[in-house]
């Protein structure tokens, strides 16, 4: 893939412990802002159930319009870790063990703990590439645009940094946030005149709970400094008109 400007990416959650609830994801959070950090941006998230065919359908559908898709979730030694089988049948390849995977396991792993459910995490899509696992030896997988890994979040996050080489983004996304003694009515119309006039920012408005008090953030996004920039001054110049007051949070 060629550098360019936009690059995109899909987040893929897959875990019937998200959607019940009995679980938080954190995961989507971390991969997201380590995207944008390398000029990655995230078009869309989605949360499925391990189900196989939900996988593969919401798989082919993700790849195919993302440069990238990061799925989180599946890849464990247990019964409904399917997510590995899955992609390979997404992909129409076959579903076999990793030797170099196996490797890495029996060697970390004390004798006679390599037991046939632990056997079951170097089953992966043929011709995968590793995304080797600093924490708990156990390595995710890529195959073409697809890039698996676990879904415990201290995992996930120390082997984000061994991906670094294989993305290819584009200008690192920036942001700027201004935080305001206000509420989203009262900055509404402003706000949208704003984003008007700058087309290539990304503005975001979020309210916010402090000390006693209602307040809403606004946080201007964009791969341009000197955009991002502007923007700030004109939100800055009707903020003064209104008399709003600008918070340290």
């Amino acid at each position: 893939m060629t550098k360019k400007t936009k690059v995109n990416a899909a987040i893929l959650i897959i875990g019937n412990e998200i959607l019940s609830g009995r679980t938080q994801d954190t995961n989507t959070s971390t991969i997201a802002s380590w995207l944008n950090s390398i000029g990655v941006r995230i078009k869309e998230v989605r949360i499925i159930p391990d189900i196989e065919k939900t996988i593969i359908d919401t798989l082919n559908v993700l790849r195919k319009e993302n440069d990238y898709v990061f799925t989180s979730g599946g890849i464990g030694p247990t019964h409904d870790d399917i997510t590995a089988k899955s992609v390979s049948n997404a992909f129409g390849i076959k579903y076999e063990i990793h030797k170099e995977a196996f490797k890495i396991l029996e060697a970390y792993y004390k004798p006679g703990e390599f037991n046939e459910g632990r056997q079951k995490m170097v089953w992966m899509p043929e011709k995968a590439e590793l995304i080797l696992n600093p924490t708990s030896g156990a390595p995710g997988f890529s195959i073409e645009n697809v890039f698996c890994l676990p879904g415990v979040p201290s995992i996930l996050k120390s082997m984000l940094g061994g991906l670094k080489n294989k993305i290819v983004g584009g200008e690192p996304i920036l942001s700027h946030t201004i935080s305001l003694r206000t509420v989203e009515s009262e900055i509404a119309n402003s706000l949208t005149k704003v984003q008007n006039q700058n087309k290539d920012v990304e503005i975001g408005s979020y309210p916010f709970f402090h000390a006693g008090k209602l307040g809403v953030s606004i946080v201007l996004r964009s791969d341009n400094q000197v955009r991002i920039d502007n923007c700030n001054s004109q939100i800055l110049k009707f903020i003064k008109e209104k008399k709003i007051e600008v918070v340290d949070r």
